[in-house]
Order: C-alpha cells, then sequence, then structure tokens
C-alpha cells in the first residue's frame, strides 16, 4: 500500500510560512506600479505612454534577472537567493528618495528596475524553494498555497498605494507621499531580510525525490540537458503566453469597463481590485481541488474556460459580458503556479536553472498590450479580447498533452 504524501513536514513549516510571506511582498510590490503610473502622470506631468515605461522596467527587469538569479541560486543555495533577492528589493525602494527629491523620471524608472531585479531574484528562487519543501507529489499544492498569497500581496498593494500615493498626490501634488511611503516599504524589506538571515534551514533535496516515492519520483534521464525536456520547454512557452494574456487583460480591464459599460474610471478600477479578489479566491479554490484532480487536468479546465470568457467578453453583451472579464482573473488563479511546478518535474539538478528561465517567461507581460492596444484602436476594446483565446489555447495544449515527462 501507498501512503498518500503529506503537504509538507514539520521540520519544513517555519521555513514554508516564510517562504510564503515572500510571494505576498513581490506581490505588494508588483500591483504598486499601476498607481505609481497614474501618480507620475499627475505630478511629473508624463504621456500615458512614457507611464508605460513603468511596467516596462518592471517586466524588463525579470528578463535580464532571470538567468543570473538562478545561477547564484544554484551557486549560493535557496537562501542567499532570498537574500540577495531582499536586497535588491529594498535597496530599489530606498533609491526612491533621491528620485523624489530630483522629481525626475529616468531615475524613478531605474529605482523600479533593481527594485524588480529583487522580485525577479525571489520568484526564482521561491518556486523551487517551495516545491522542495516536502515530497514532490504535493509540491504543485504547497506552490498553489504560496501563490494564494501572493494574490493576497495584488489586493493589498493597490489598497496601500491608492490611500498613501494617490490621496497624497490630491492634496499636495508632490512626491513627499512616495517617497515617505518606499522608505518605509524598504525598512520593512530589510527586516524581513534579517529576520531570514537568522533562519536555519533544514536540508533539501534538489531534485525533491522521496525514499518511499522512490518509482514514482525518480528523476527519468538525469542525463538529459536541461533544454532536452520537452515539458520544460513547453511550460517556458505557457509562461509566456500566461503573463501575456495577463497582462493584456489587466492593461485594459477599466478601458472596457469605461467603453462598454459606461462606468466612470474610478469605479472600473475598483471593479478591477473586486476582480483580484477573485483571483486569490481563485487560488485557494484551487489547491482544495488539487486533492481530487490533477494539476494538468485542471489547468487545462481553467484554460478552456477562459477561452469561453474571452469569447463573451469580445461579444460585448453588457453584464454577462462583464462578468465575464471578472471570471478571467478566477480562472487566472492557478496557471502561474501550476505552469511553474509543471514544468519544474524530474529536472534533477536542472532545476534552480529551469526555474529562471520559466520566470522569465514573465516577459511576455511587457509586449502582448501593445498589440491588444493596437486591435482595440482599430476595431473597439471589445474585439480586443479575442487575441488572448491564442494564450490559452497553447496553455491549453501544454496542461492536457504537453506537460508528460518524456524519457
Amino acid at each position: 500500500m501507498t501512503t498518500k504524501p503529506k503537504f509538507t513536514e514539520k521540520k519544513y513549516l517555519i521555513t514554508l510560512l516564510c517562504v510564503t510571506a515572500l510571494f505576498m511582498l513581490w506581490g505588494i510590490a508588483i500591483t504598486m506600479g499601476d498607481v505609481l503610473n497614474k501618480h507620475f502622470q499627475n505630478v511629473l506631468g508624463v504621456s500615458k505612454s512614457e507611464s508605460g515605461l513603468v511596467q516596462f522596467s518592471i517586466f524588463g527587469a525579470y528578463a535580464v534577472m532571470g538567468i543570473p538569479a538562478g545561477l547564484f541560486m544554484k551557486r549560493f543555495g535557496y537562501k542567499n537567493g532570498v537574500l540577495l533577492g531582499l536586497s535588491l528589493y529594498a535597496f530599489g525602494a530606498f533609491l526612491f528618495v533621491p528620485a523624489a527629491n530630483a522629481e525626475s523620471f529616468g531615475y524613478f524608472r531605474i529605482a523600479l528596475f533593481i527594485l524588480a531585479c529583487g522580485l525577479a531574484t525571489l520568484e526564482t528562487v521561491a518556486h523551487p524553494f517551495v516545491a522542495a519543501l516536502g515530497n514532490q507529489r504535493t509540491s504543485d499544492q504547497r506552490i498553489n498555497f504560496a501563490q494564494s498569497f501572493n494574490g493576497l500581496g495584488t489586493i493589498i498593494g493597490p489598497v496601500i498605494g491608492s490611500y498613501f500615493i494617490l490621496r497624497g498626490s490630491g492634496i499636495d501634488g508632490t512626491l513627499d507621499s512616495v517617497k515617505t511611503l518606499y522608505i518605509v516599504i524598504g525598512c520593512v524589506i530589510a527586516a524581513f531580510a534579517l529576520i531570514f538571515s537568522t533562519l536555519k534551514i533544514p536540508a533539501l533535496s534538489t531534485n525533491f525525490e522521496d525514499e518511499n516515492e522512490a518509482q514514482i519520483d525518480k528523476p527519468i534521464a538525469p542525463k538529459k540537458k536541461l533544454f532536452q525536456h520537452r515539458h520544460f520547454k513547453w511550460a517556458i512557452a505557457a509562461q509566456f503566453f500566461n503573463a501575456a494574456a495577463q497582462g493584456g487583460t489587466w492593461a485594459f480591464f477599466i478601458n472596457y469597463g469605461h467603453e462598454i459599460m459606461g462606468f466612470s474610471d474610478e469605479l472600473a478600477g475598483y471593479y478591477f481590485a473586486l476582480s483580484m479578489v477573485f483571483m486569490t479566491i481563485g487560488r485557494f479554490a484551487g489547491t482544495f481541488l488539487m486533492k481530487y484532480l490533477a494539476p494538468n487536468k485542471l489547468l487545462s479546465i481553467f484554460a478552456f474556460a477562459n477561452i469561453v470568457m474571452c469569447v463573451i467578453i469580445g461579444g460585448a453583451w453588457g453584464w454577462p459580458s462583464f462578468v465575464a472579464l471578472l471570471m478571467l482573473n478566477f480562472f487566472f488563479s492557478i496557471m502561474f503556479p501550476t505552469i511553474f511546478s509543471l514544468g519544474l518535474k524530474n529536472l534533477g539538478p536542472h532545476t534552480q536553472q529551469g526555474s529562471s528561465f520559466i520566470v522569465m517567461g514573465v516577459v511576455g507581460a511587457a509586449f502582448f498590450p501593445y498589440f491588444m492596444g493596437s486591435i482595440a484602436d482599430h476595431y473597439g476594446i471589445s474585439q480586443a479580447y479575442y487575441l488572448p483565446i491564442i494564450c490559452y489555447l497553447i496553455i491549453f495544449l501544454f496542461g492536457s498533452i504537453f506537460y508528460k515527462v518524456k524519457g
């Protein structure tokens, strides 16, 4: 008889909680970029296209830092990788002070780039770290559990940013609120780094093997090179298109609410925050459902569901279409962590390096919104939401066919 593997082991519990906290911390920073976008338009007088460089700075850092972070993690280990990420995160936050003093959009972009290099490092390290904190069979559950708190961070970020930054700009029209907030953020991240440095990490198995599941978890063809693993290459593609669809959906959510539903920008923004709540609910629901459904099957179901949602959204049928737009985030919920986990399966000593390449797939979010925007300019915002169907089709194929580990 085989024993059902545990979610994690007692010796890993504290480490798992600390690493899970990282997911929330970078979720806060990522979504605060949208708040900064609007604030820079108000205070620095930059155009909408120029303010879009905020996102390019953030996601560009993921493309630049993914491989170096993976190499650093492989050489110095998970713990030191986390400490590097937190250090860059804090340093970038503190650089907001001279940027605010100089009232320079260029300086802010540099600060954001360095901060995002820290975020990219944390993402590269944290996913395989969480996967290694227990049996490989439950790695999908652990990563989705940790990503649930990332979803919480994506809700907290806009709330904090809107209150302390946009509210501040409405009062005095200066960058003082930005400077103060990021000093606090830098101090919090630095304090967390200090706490994490004192943490004793139990011995981990690089390839997540479990002695009781030797036949199941044993790495297949351990001498294969990283890019000889077909499922890994498909995971990179799936992650690229997943990030692309997410970036495009979020970029034009408020436009859809305003142009199709007739909402004010403010009301559409509140609905956007609600959609983030849907995503968080979806991540917790996904973690639960994976007890009964294989992760790849759930991924395929959610990808197919979003294909249907996009068809309804593109139809511009009033509230049914807008509810479908809200539901996109619910079905988004498990995609990033599940693609990540499936892509890392049985990579053995290539796990850390593989993590860095999958993280780099986030760069899709830097480019796809441009193509959706072009369709929206020529054919209307609702028509633009047909384009992500291509993305979900790739994800569906990965979850239904190409996730399989080949010998």
